[in-house]
């Protein structure tokens, strides 16, 4: 873990200024002990202080949304592992103060008398929900306060049981929700979308995190799916042969122990896991980060090019260090001269000007089309080019011919099939072959490749910048034609782009079309 991401843990709260400035602006957790000591919940919500009984007086005649799960003690996001269910406040006070005598008298039936009608809860609607299993319920964000949609308010009254910290009194709080369990509860791993304040009233917490840059490790769903904010690992049981990078993931992780009393400041993005301990209470607060709240919707093509620049960067800088890149670079320099002259010339300037030389004006476009007259170096990176499309194809077509004889489907399997390894290394440069073959390449070397595959194999060609280059190897290949047009003049260098794209001009609506 990085030093700058280090949780620091406060003694004092700060002041809003210093807040913003030294905690929220670096997008950093910290802890904030006994920051709601002084809050009147702290005291009047303490189950072991007759809190219950002030709870059930003030709000037990509230209807609650509580969280029902088969998966309990874990509960996860998505509505495949959980309901939704309807349930008087009162009813779930009553499950706490059964919770309560069974830990006292260390019986270990915490809710056989509850199963027996001891409870007396209103109805027998109202016990429908738990009473198999009433451990299973949960109640997860439920709103005290809620400024964006208000006719989601349940638990207004108890608004007046705490203040708001000091800290962020400057702030346009979205929501404040309470949170409670009546038996010990684990959250699935995810983020948040806002800036979170969790305070724990009673009770314990305990939260492992991860810096967004631990993401690719936890496998979060899809963006447009169901619980995107969730990590798809599982981490009570994780199955490395299908999340193999997960098995990294706790060297990146901080856990921190929240007692009654502290709060902890979690940014946005942080993926988290909370344990909570029987009976505990907390409260949190969202609100919008200063970035997002910023963030202007004509300028998100921009903040995506940027961040997918960095995120190459780092990928290129974590997975290629220099050393590599300067091996590569004399590989490529010591192949140019042995080409040039039959042996090796030991003076550093002289050979960049050969390199210069020979890759850059030494060979007419007609030249450098055919496979055979290219560089070694060049020849090992077209074959392995080739393979990599010609690969992905015949086992699309593999497939299809157990499925199907006709020749659209088999059309689009080999889409399909090209979308898959676009999506699976969309993001990491060490996951991506045709990436890591682009990167490796000088820039006028790359040329004469392309070239080479506009002569002999047009086709594959399409397939590869089409189908098969992800988002970080497109960025990449945009850098290598960068360099490029700085060390080229302008003659050649539109002659180039032109044999390049036209390429594409004979096959490009057959592709789109499926």
């Amino acid at each position: 873990m990085e030093e700058s991401l280090q949780i620091q843990r406060l003694e004092e709260a700060p002041s809003a200024r210093d807040f913003e400035s030294r905690i929220e602006s670096t997008n950093v957790p910290a802890i904030f002990s006994g920051c709601v000591n002084d809050w009147k919940a702290f005291s009047k919500w303490n189950p072991s202080n007759g809190g219950l009984d002030y709870l059930q007086e003030r709000v037990g005649l509230c209807v609650v949304e509580a969280m029902l799960s088969s998966s309990a003690p874990v509960f996860y996001g998505d509505l495949r592992s959980h309901e939704r269910v309807p349930l008087p406040f009162s009813a779930f006070i009553g499950l706490c103060k059964q919770c309560m005598r069974h830990s006292e008298d260390g019986s270990g039936a915490c809710f056989e008398a509850e199963q027996r009608g001891l409870l007396d809860p209103a109805s027998e609607y109202d016990r429908k929900p738990y009473e198999d299993a009433p451990q299973q319920i949960y109640l997860a964000q439920v709103p005290i306060i809620n400024t964006e949609n208000e006719e989601r308010v349940q638990l207004e009254s108890l608004r007046e049981d705490f203040q708001t910290p000091v800290f962020l009194e400057d702030k346009v709080l979205a929501s404040t929700n309470l949170w409670m369990n009546n038996a010990k509860a684990r959250s699935s791993t995810h983020y948040d979308p806002h800036h979170n304040l969790l305070c724990v009233v009673s009770g314990c917490k305990q939260v492992v995190l991860w810096p967004p840059s631990a993401s690719a490790m936890l496998y979060p769903m899809p963006i447009y799916g169901e619980a995107s904010n969730h990590s798809s690992v599982p981490l009570e049981n994780p199955d490395f042969s299908n999340y193999p990078r997960a098995q990294c993931l706790m060297e990146y992780s901080q856990k921190v122990i929240l007692h009654a009393g502290d709060a902890l400041f979690i940014p946005e993005g942080w993926f988290h896991q909370v344990d909570s301990d029987d009976l505990t209470i907390a409260v949190n607060f969202w609100w919008r980060s200063n970035i997002v709240s910023n963030m202007s919707e004509h300028m998100d093509a921009y903040y995506l090019r940027i961040i997918l620049r960095r995120l190459t960067d780092k990928e290129m800088n974590r997975v290629l260090p220099k050393s590599s890149l300067a091996e590569m670079e004399n590989k490529k320099k010591h192949t140019c001269v042995v080409l040039n002259n039959g042996g090796v010339d030991q003076n550093d300037n002289d050979l960049d000007q050969a390199c210069e030389r020979k890759d850059l004006k030494g060979k007419e476009l007609e030249q450098i089309t055919m496979s055979h007259e290219l560089e070694p170096l060049a020849i090992h990176a077209l074959h392995e080019l080739v393979s990599l499309v010609h690969h992905r194809v015949n086992a699309a077509e593999l497939r299809q011919q157990v499925q199907s004889t006709s020749t659209t489907d088999s059309a689009g399997s080999v889409k399909d099939e090209f979308t898959k390894v676009v999506r699976a290394n969309s993001f990491s440069l060490e996951d991506d072959p045709v990436a890591k073959i682009i990167w490796a390449l000088q820039p006028c070397t790359l040329r004469n490749v392309f070239l080479a595959m506009v002569k002999n194999f047009p086709r594959t060609l399409e397939a590869l910048i089409l189908h098969l280059l992800s988002p970080v190897g497109a960025e990449v290949l945009t850098r290598k034609f960068e360099e490029m047009d700085q060390q080229i003049i302008e003659e050649d260098r539109n002659r180039f782009y032109q044999v390049f794209y036209g390429a594409f001009d004979d096959q490009l609506l057959q592709w789109m079309q499926f």
